[in-house]
């Protein structure tokens, strides 16, 4: 398989890690971060590929301008939101993620939430901060013997469970692809979720945004649940209704969650808001992927996908990120 890319264009910063791979592969690179789209569409077309992270956003307007020219479209992550696929998929332009790359980092995040949770360092941390020797007021539970229900037993999910497992926590979980087999050598036992919804103690989510996983967690569900549940989101925003979690936290049906990801980015709707300000919520600003690690990991990732996909080395042959195979199909 060969697109011949010559030329990327870089619209996010990534590690400098790709450049270089990039450039010892011949391939040349230009930087141009957070174009306005009116300059991206015309910069696009002077491309073969581009790289993206979370700010860009390669709308079905951009893959436009650059039609005819513009072949790959990478994202230094492992969502695509943020790029059109379907569009992409009409103008032959492939789209590749760097699936493995953050998976440590958005778990430990995870793992780091679900016990900030249980012991509630968060606010105790800031109450010392202020003079103050809350002892009695922040008093936690203990994750020992706790069941937690992991959603999506991907990479991250299965990592989630590997380690939560080490705690002493019971670990169930649901995915509608992961085999019984695979989830059992993980630790988790595979269940419906309707099996999960009452034998969860926390609730972690690990799916993609799709419209079947949409507003996963709502009020019907988590009506189903144990009363003071707990809830963790670092996969995407809107796999859970923050609006029921909000209505679930003052009923006590809910008794904390914990929120690194959002619909909107930065947040400003008032329900987003109403859910960061909770005293029972623990919410960081999107840091599943911001480690050091993660950071070159995701970088390296698709510069090795691009050079596969060129042809070009015998050491780089994969490209397990295509989204679409059916515009690769189209270079074939």
């Amino acid at each position: 398989m060969q697109l011949k890319i010559k030329n990327v264009l870089v619209c996010d910063a990534v590690d400098k890690s790709c450049v270089e791979l990039l450039q010892e592969h011949g391939i040349n690179v230009t930087y141009k971060l957070k174009l306005p789209v009116d300059e991206l569409c015309k910069e696009v077309k002077k491309y073969d590929a581009a790289i993206v992270r979370s700010d860009t956003k390669i709308t079905a307007e951009v893959l436009a301008a650059g039609a005819g020219s513009l072949k790959v479209v990478g994202r230094a992550g492992a969502g695509v939101d943020n790029i059109d696929v379907p569009a992409a998929t009409a103008h032959n332009v492939v789209v590749l993620n760097t699936p493995g790359g953050n998976s440590i980092s958005a778990c430990e995040l995870t793992c780091i939430l679900i016990g900030a949770l249980a012991r509630p360092v968060v606010p105790a941390g800031q109450s010392m901060k202020e003079g103050r020797w809350d002892r009695k007021l922040y008093s936690g539970t203990e994750l020992y013997g706790k069941t937690l229900a992991v959603l999506g037993l991907g990479r991250i999910g299965r990592e989630v469970a590997i380690r939560m497992k080490t705690w002493g926590m019971k670990i169930i979980g649901y995915d509608p692809i992961t085999t019984e087999a695979e989830a059992k050598a993980a630790g988790i036992q595979k269940l419906t979720l309707e099996e999960i919804w009452p034998l969860a103690d926390y609730i972690t989510v690990h799916t993609p945004l799709i419209p079947a996983t949409r507003n996963l967690i709502s009020t019907e569900t988590l009506a189903k649940c144990k009363k003071g549940v707990k809830v963790v989101n670092v996969a995407r925003g809107g796999i859970i209704d923050e609006q029921a979690i909000i209505d679930g936290l003052e009923s006590g049906q809910v008794a904390g969650a914990a929120f690194d990801v959002f619909p909107e980015e930065p947040p400003k709707s008032a329900v987003t808001k109403a859910l960061i300000s909770h005293p029972k919520v623990v919410a960081t600003p999107h840091l599943g992927a911001s480690t050091a690690e993660a950071q070159v990991r995701v970088a390296v990732e698709v510069a090795e996908q691009f050079i596969a996909l060129n042809g070009s080395s015998p050491k780089y042959t994969s490209t397990a990120g295509v989204i679409n195979k059916e515009a690769l199909a189209h270079y074939q």
